[in-house]
């Protein structure tokens, strides 16, 4: 990674301004040093600002202003707030840290020169993705199956359940073997809507992106441990295989 990305996701990952989730009085109590802000995809996947509960806000507020929040508000954050300091490299070596925690524990050897042979017949663009971070939030793991099986521009695209559907009915058929490279698995909720996807290499590796966040790149693990990773209650997992 270069210096230009962590200093990106250290602009993501410690703005001097900060969002924090508060009730409505708390809100109103902190209107005068409140800043005003827009809530961008990189900062919402920071902190976590996917589900904000009825009758609270969001509030932009610098790490002095920060100091006015009550206790109770600080400890219910969806995550912790990391301040920048005057250390640049300090706060580098923060920040790569602070990525290298939020990815799933890879605990795997590289797949061996023949699988990414064998696989680039169906999974052409797989080898490239693999380890690759995106430049912003959005590409998520239905975008990242896509991209590896060489659909262009998916790469960089928050891919949406209906074009990934589209992918599915055009370019696979139904069932699957772990075991060989093009196996596309699919967890579904009890309604059928699609909630993940990953795809197998061969020889027991696959690929997927754990999230849309910008501290996720997509991943290489054992096919046992992408499953269980992936796995929610209420969730069934379906396999395709790449024509």
């Amino acid at each position: 990674m270069t210096e230009g990305m962590v200093d990106r996701w250290r602009a993501w990952l410690m703005p001097r301004v900060q969002p924090f989730v508060v009730d409505q009085d708390e809100a109103e109590a902190l209107r005068s040093i409140a800043h005003s802000r827009v809530l961008s995809d990189e900062l919402r996947d920071t902190f976590r600002l996917y589900a904000i509960p009825d009758h609270h806000h969001i509030v932009w507020l610098d790490r002095a202003g920060s100091a006015s929040l009550s206790p109770e508000t600080v400890r219910t954050q969806p995550t912790r707030h990391l301040w920048p300091t005057r250390s640049t490299p300090y706060d580098r070596r923060r920040t790569t840290s602070w990525v290298a925690r939020s990815i799933h524990p890879v605990d795997h050897s590289p797949p061996p020169e023949g699988v990414w042979r064998r696989a680039a017949d169906v999974l052409p663009d797989a080898r490239r993705l693999a380890g690759r971070f995106p430049l912003t939030s959005g590409p998520n793991c239905f975008a990242t199956v896509m991209a590896a099986a060489g659909v262009p521009d998916a790469e960089g695209t928050w891919m949406q359940r209906e074009p990934f559907e589209d992918w599915l009915a055009d370019h696979t058929i139904a069932g699957g073997n772990d075991s060989l490279p093009g196996t596309v698995l699919v967890w579904r909720d009890r309604g059928g809507s699609v909630g993940h996807a990953g795809v197998t290499l061969g020889d027991g590796h696959y690929l997927h992106k754990p999230s849309q966040g910008w501290m996720t790149p997509a991943l290489v693990l054992p096919v046992r441990d992408g499953i269980i990773a992936a796995r929610t209650p209420g969730q069934h997992l379906e396999r395709h295989t790449i024509r």
